[in-house]
């Protein structure tokens, strides 16, 4: 999608602040972190929220969930973290290309 904001960081369009990439996926520290640790997990495929995951999806979504726990530990959060995905404009969801929050560290804001 050309307008995709995360499609055009895939593309190499915008820069990010890489933590991992595969195949399927791609992970980048957020811009505007509300937490320690607060890393974007994208998908490559092109998908604008859990709204539109079919069974095409499960393979993907299986690989990402089993990610996650990797990537927490490697960035040190050993005592836990939070995932986030919002969906939908009434679930705050800003960018519309599935991604998870993976938030944690000493400075993990809770929920109001």
């Amino acid at each position: 999608m050309s307008d995709c904001l995360f499609c055009k960081i895939l593309a190499g369009e915008i820069p990010s602040d890489k933590v991992y990439e595969d195949d399927k996926v791609y992970v980048f520290k957020d811009i505007y972190p509300k937490a320690d640790v607060h890393l974007l997990m994208i998908p490559r495929e092109h998908v604008d929220s859990l709204n539109e995951l079919d069974e095409s999806h499960d393979a993907l979504m299986a690989h990402m969930m089993r990610l996650l726990p990797k990537l927490a530990k490697e960035q040190g959060l050993d005592t836990g973290y939070r995932t986030i995905i919002n969906t939908g404009p009434g679930g705050g969801q800003e960018v519309f290309h599935l991604h998870i929050h993976l938030m944690g560290g000493d400075h993990l804001p809770g929920f109001r």
